[in-house]
């Protein structure tokens, strides 16, 4: 099974897509046909063919990659570390920072990110700013933590009898993920109450991409999602969040797409049809050489909107230079369909699609396997898009949101105040129609 992503480099957490995929091989006679008696050297050839197969540019950023291949074969490697190492290095040659080697561990992290699911029980936690502490955001709906009667506020000073006091909620989270099925000690400290012990036992949770509340703002419903990465469940996350919001009765919507590295493809263009009753959301294009010359148009891809959008309600986007790749796919597409107004700033301006390989090791490869491009055509590897109202924060409003994220979509967020602002002229406009 293969599926395509976009990414951000190893931002948040590795994030990108897996593919499970067969290993290329190659029958052509001019290849050395190499024995490989050891698993390092195995790995590194495992490596050169899927690149060989699969990667975007056929010319190899004008290397030889057949000479690479021998010169690769001819070394003895003592470990597979030695072999890693002999694996980044070549793949720094094709000058492309999205083909990239991942370790076991990097790789372990990486799949479970994009699969939008973890091992654990099921708590957004972050640091109050004021006492420091580590406090419950919220236990994610249906999970363990919900049912053992874990609430949004509660002080955990203690994992498996570790303190908290020094934790940040990265460590804190690698304490409460495990094994599915085993159980973690909590401490816990509420308001109004003595310290209360919680065992947990973890399971598989569904990690929530979105998120989602209705906003009054100057007399009107808004309907404000918050997108943070295109997860394998993102789309049906999605889905549900504009369906609650309708049925509350929201007079328009804010997309908030800032600070996302981007994910799966193919759940970008899902999320864009929920939005686009018609038009072309993305093309894709694969490397030349896999096409005969006499057909232009192989190798090329389209993907449309198909008369499912969910809501047609005035949308503004939210971007910034950190929204990137699928988050790019989806803001493009809206924008040049006249579906959504952009504000922000410029987006990142990443181009490409990988596809991910699992390793016989349990390592993985990310090769860039296409170039995508906006309903027109335009080549955004690194330029971005432009937002259709330029707004930029200024260090110390960016540094207070960085700080406090419970700040963004307030009167300290100049951003989500202009959207608001499009949302309330857009909204006068139809009612004098």
């Amino acid at each position: 099974m293969k599926q395509f992503f976009h990414d951000l480099a190893f931002s948040r957490q590795l994030l990108s897509s897996l593919v499970i995929g067969s290993l290329f091989t190659l029958n052509s006679p001019e290849l050395v046909q190499a024995k490989l008696e050891d698993s390092p050297k195995a790995i590194v050839d495992e490596v050169w063919q899927i690149v060989n197969n699969e990667y975007v540019d056929d010319e190899f950023n004008q290397i030889d990659w057949l000479e690479i291949r021998q010169e690769l074969l001819d070394r003895n490697y003592s470990s597979p570390k030695e072999a890693y190492t002999a694996i980044r290095e070549t793949l720094k040659q094709l000058g492309d920072p999205y083909t990239r080697f991942l370790e076991p561990e990097e790789f372990e992290a990486l799949t479970s990110q994009t699969t939008g699911e973890v091992s654990g029980i099921g708590i957004r936690i972050e640091i109050d700013q004021e006492t420091k502490e580590l406090v419950v955001v919220e236990p994610i709906e249906d999970s363990p933590a919900q049912a053992a009667g874990i609430q949004a506020g509660d002080r955990i000073l203690k994992i498996n009898g570790k303190t908290t006091a020094l934790m940040t909620p990265e460590q804190a989270s690698e304490e409460i993920r495990g094994e599915i099925g085993t159980q973690v000690d909590l401490e816990i400290e509420r308001e109004g109450e003595s310290v209360i012990q919680v065992s947990v036992t973890r399971a598989q949770i569904e990690v929530p991409s979105v998120t989602y509340r209705v906003k009054e703002e100057r007399n009107m419903r808004i309907g404000y999602i918050k997108l943070d990465e295109f997860s394998s469940h993102a789309a049906e996350q999605m889905q549900k969040a504009i369906e609650k919001l309708k049925n509350e009765q929201v007079t328009g919507f804010v997309l908030d797409l800032r600070g996302n590295p981007g994910g799966l493809l193919y759940a970008s263009v899902d999320i864009a049809r929920m939005w686009l009753e018609s038009g072309v959301i993305v093309k894709t294009i694969d490397r030349p050489h896999t096409c005969p010359p006499t057909d232009e148009k192989c190798g090329e891809k389209e993907f449309s909107a198909n008369g499912t959008a969910i809501t047609d309600l005035p949308l503004v986007i939210l971007v910034d230079g950190n929204s990137a790749s699928a988050s790019e796919i989806l803001a493009g597409a809206l924008q040049e369909n006249k579906r959504a107004t952009l504000v922000g700033t410029r987006t990142f301006g990443k181009g490409t699609v990988q596809s991910v390989h699992t390793l016989s090791d349990g390592s993985g490869l990310a090769v860039t396997i296409s170039r995508y491009y906006p309903p027109s055509g335009t080549n955004i590897s690194k330029k971005g898009i432009s937002p259709d109202i330029a707004v930029e924060l200024t260090t110390t409003q960016a540094s207070l949101i960085n700080k406090n994220p419970s700040l963004l979509a307030t009167q300290a967020d100049p951003q989500y105040q202009k959207a608001i602002d499009m949302l309330a002229s857009t909204l006068r406009l139809e009612v004098l129609r």
